[in-house]
């Protein structure tokens, strides 16, 4: 195994027995990120010099037994969205005038006060709208495990760092999906916990930080340090005194609902399905009662979703000039521009469909303990695409399996359930009740040493 796929329990063990220094391992994740970069263009704000600096001062502190946390010198990303001080956040498109921002968001803040190496940022589409690594701004992002496929969004570059070994950690945002869907079509681990739990600024409806890893645990050392409050976000939850390490279970008498159809949107794939099938089995195996549960949302809720955001986004954007309206990716200003016509009363019956989610989520959760469904509905599409429909007619006709979990505010990840014919990773969904990102975190875990993870990585192409 190469020093660049160590996990964040090795790299502390090898710097506590001063087998490898912060630096020394900065320096080889530096090589492995040059041989990547050009081919998948993850990263935005991409410091060397400025991160050596920060590894040196991780090497001193680790030499004189002075550490700051449990991250202290494990390099990290954050979502070109997460706010750190004195770095422009273009919002991922051409039109953002760029200037500095003021202060560290709650993540990048957590982040530094545990001695984390942040080396950069990560690419998202314009404003996020997108689950897709197209942006205006950023250069086109692409899946390492093909670098003609998409690795999905908005978290683009975040996953594809994650899939590529840009080191352990990487922070994205989700309010659609957009932390689990592009960790399932990139292999990786993403955990949206639930609403509140790791604080986030800006606030908006639904919008969650979460981890993107290789493996569940790093997740979990990741949420030990994100998950303290933040005065900045009016629902972040109070300090917590979760043990993030115990992912130990028993599954036997669980109830988990197997979902495999979505109610709406994208057919899945046969290939999905076969795969997802085989994790409830294995679940099943373990002791837990797996029973087939109906869809949580309908066509009126996705629907209602589009109406509202639509009219949401258009309200952030009528103001522009045309010259910056203009800078915009063509496929979110069409998709937006709908917007205009909406009414305010139209914009209010589509939010209320967001409570309507919400209450089919309770409801099913009435009967169950945990879900298990797709990820994603489909295996991969095209680098180039906006979306997975590639039609701003038909924008969210893939979040349908994890937008319902933003609105009830409930703990969801992905983790890697198989492989289709062609190569590309399948990404299995795990839902949790709210609150409970734990049991979440050790079913994902219960499943990663059951099938050993995923055991061999894209490599950096040769060049």
């Amino acid at each position: 195994m190469s020093e660049t796929d160590l996990t964040i329990r090795e790299l502390r063990q090898r710097f506590a027995d001063r087998s490898l220094s912060p630096l020394e391992y900065w320096l080889a994740l530096e090589r492995h990120i040059e041989a990547w970069e050009p081919t998948i263009c993850a990263l935005y704000a991409y410091d060397p010099e400025a991160t050596r600096t920060q590894a040196k001062a991780s090497t001193e502190r680790w030499m004189r037994g002075t550490t700051v946390g449990i991250l202290d010198g494990i390099p990290a990303t954050l979502k070109e969205l997460i706010a750190t001080k004195g770095q422009p956040v273009p919002l991922g498109t051409s039109a953002t005038e760029l200037a500095p921002a003021t202060e560290d968001a709650p993540a990048a803040a957590r982040l530094r006060e545990d001695g984390a190496v942040l080396f950069a940022k990560t690419t998202c589409p314009d404003y996020g709208m997108l689950s897709s690594g197209l942006s205006s701004f950023h250069h086109l992002s692409r899946n390492p495990w093909d670098t003609s496929k998409n690795p999905g969004g908005s978290s683009a570059g975040a996953s594809a760092a994650a899939a590529a070994g840009y080191g352990p950690l990487h922070v994205g945002t989700d309010i659609g999906g957009s932390v689990r869907l592009p960790a399932g079509w990139t292999g990786t681990f993403g955990f949206k916990p639930s609403h509140g739990r790791i604080p986030v600024d800006p606030f908006y409806v639904g919008r969650c930080a979460g981890p993107l890893t290789r493996t569940v645990e790093d997740a979990a050392f990741a949420m030990a340090t994100l998950s303290r409050p933040d005065w900045r976000d009016g629902t972040s939850l109070p300090p917590n005194d979760i043990d993030w390490m115990d992912l130990n279970i028993d599954l036997r008498g669980l109830k988990i609902g197997l979902m495999l159809d979505a109610g709406c949107g994208l057919a899945v794939d046969d290939e999905v399905r076969a795969a997802v099938e085989a994790a409830g089995q294995r679940f099943e195996d373990a002791g837990a009662i797996v029973l087939p549960v109906p869809p949580v949302m309908t066509r009126a809720m996705l629907d209602g979703l589009d109406t509202f955001w639509r009219s949401r986004f258009w309200g952030d954007i009528e103001n522009l000039n045309l010259e910056r309206r203009s800078k915009i990716l063509p496929y979110v200003y069409k998709w937006a521009e709908g917007g205009a016509s909406i009414s305010g009363a139209d914009a209010v019956r589509g939010f209320n469909q967001t409570i309507e989610m919400r209450k089919s989520c309770g409801r099913l959760f009435t009967r169950v303990d945990a879900v298990l469904s797709p990820t994603n509905p489909i295996v991969s599409y095209p680098a180039e695409w906006a979306s997975p429909t590639n039609d701003p007619a038909r924008p969210f006709e893939h979040i349908c399996f994890t937008v319902p979990w933003n609105m009830s505010e409930q703990p969801a990840a992905s983790i890697n359930c198989g492989f289709s014919r062609s190569g590309m990773p399948i990404g299995l969904q795990i839902v949790g009740p709210r609150f409970d990102d734990m049991l979440v975190l050790r079913l994902s875990k219960a499943f990663e040493n059951w099938t050993g993870g995923v055991r061999s990585w894209p490599k950096p192409p040769v060049r």
